[in-house]
């Protein structure tokens, strides 16, 4: 009874508030400063229920431009992902044997709605530059409803038309709906976990920005070097995302993770939400940093942005070429590792053990929290809002950590094993 307790109230619990608290994040950082004390006076003074009621009645079913806005980019970025020319990319095969195939079209879908959006609003005077950030709560508010129903549709597909044998249900509703009934849905051809997460999410984050920064320069009529920097380092995180797109779609995040509220929820509007909380706050915040100061915290931010790539590419580059490649400039040491498919099919996967992952088996989280602090410093100290993603992406990482070593561990046994001998830490060398 406590398990089937846990795995409902859990989830349930997240359903619930978490669309509620996307709200109150945005509200907190344009209404308030981006503080959580005036949040909590507010709480205190009018009751959390009239709080919350006041917060989001007015934005939590959208508006037309909203609605609008989330319509026109959708169709958008659908047909880029679609039209986009791009070389043929093989993920990684699923538990029951099978392999998504893939256009790799990303860099080239990220240049076009960049450029389009800029083109858009800078030249063509089509819409305000500051568009999003005017509506960003109505469409927070449209982009709850949508996703919602979005995951109950997936919740159907996955039960009842699956597009592949990698679908399944554990009769909890809750938990099905919250953790997803199929692996890779697909519409027409249509790879709809890369759009939600690499195209929808990670691609809004991007304009988001650009509104950002629009916003602040009506408002006060200059750039501060605060916001330059922060923006510019999340951009250059952004394109090299897509720049490795292709080893994404081979990380354990798509291959484990399940077309459901976490991952879509998650991306279609935590992502543009929480990841851009930092930026959202220096809108009103135009602070300004020394020539010395700024100059640190860039460098410090691109250097970790790149240390992560190229540790993410150490790994994916092995893998590719079977160890026979240099690292550091010495041949990789490698253990291969043989497991089996739930089928009893019989596999092989490549445990690199040297550069980056000599170091700690998880190493490459260090570096993106880094350069989440980085993009977010440039906010000072004063309040706490802007720092709550990289608290969140701190426990995110390190309980994912734990997570995949269980799963490493159960998948290759005996070769995992050893692999834990030669790299004895999970993150940070010495400590964890």
């Amino acid at each position: 009874m406590w398990k089937i307790t846990r795995t409902t109230l859990g989830p349930l619990f997240l359903i619930i508030t978490c669309p509620l608290f996307a709200i109150v994040m945005w509200y907190t950082n344009t209404a308030l400063s981006g503080s959580f004390a005036a949040l909590g006076d507010m709480f205190y003074q009018q009751g959390i229920v009239s709080t919350l009621y006041k917060i989001c009645q007015p934005v939590i079913l959208g508006s037309p431009l909203a609605w609008l806005i989330i319509s026109v980019y959708t169709i958008f970025q659908l047909v880029l992902m679609q039209f986009l020319p791009g070389k043929t990319f093989k993920g990684v095969v699923t538990p029951n044997g099978n392999i998504p195939v893939y256009k790799a079209n990303g860099v080239l879908a990220f240049l076009v709605t960049i450029g389009t959006y800029c083109l858009a609003a800078f030249y063509f005077h089509l819409f305000s530059p500051a568009i999003i950030y005017d509506n960003l709560g109505s469409i927070i508010g449209a982009l709850n409803i949508f996703s919602l129903v979005l995951c109950a549709a997936f919740y159907l597909k996955g039960r009842y038309s699956p597009s592949s044998s990698d679908n399944g249900i554990t009769g909890n509703i809750i938990f099905d709906y919250y953790w997803g009934t199929e692996l890779y849905p697909k519409i027409l051809n249509l790879h709809l976990k890369k759009f939600i997460t690499c195209r929808f999410g990670m691609m809004s984050w991007a304009v988001i920005l650009i509104s950002y920064m629009a916003k602040q320069y009506q408002l006060y009529g200059y750039l501060s070097n605060s916001m330059i920097i922060s923006v510019a380092l999340q951009i250059i995180y952004i394109a090299k995302f897509y720049v490795w797109e292709t080893g994404y779609l081979c990380s354990l995040d798509m291959m484990h993770d399940r077309a459901g509220f976490y991952i879509c929820w998650g991306c279609m509007v935590w992502v543009p939400c929480i990841y851009t909380a930092a930026s959202m706050y220096l809108v009103l915040h135009p602070i300004m940093l020394s020539a010395m100061t700024a100059s640190v915290i860039f460098v410090a931010g691109v250097i970790s942005i790149f240390i992560n790539y190229f540790a993410d590419r150490q790994r994916q580059l092995v893998r590719l070429t079977k160890g026979n490649c240099k690292i550091w400039g010495k041949k990789p040491n490698i253990i291969v590792a043989d497991y089996q498919t739930e089928q009893g099919e019989k596999k092989s996967n490549i445990l690199l053990t040297s550069g980056w992952w000599g170091i700690t088996r998880h190493f490459h989280y260090i570096p993106e929290i880094l350069a989440a602090f980085c993009w977010t410093v440039p906010a000072l100290f004063v309040n706490f809002s802007p720092y709550f993603y990289v608290v969140f992406l701190t426990v995110l990482l390190f309980d994912r950590a734990f997570r995949d070593d269980k799963r490493c561990a159960k998948k290759y046994g005996t070769y995992w094993q050893d692999y834990c001998t030669l790299v004895p830490y999970k993150i940070i060398p010495l400590i964890i």
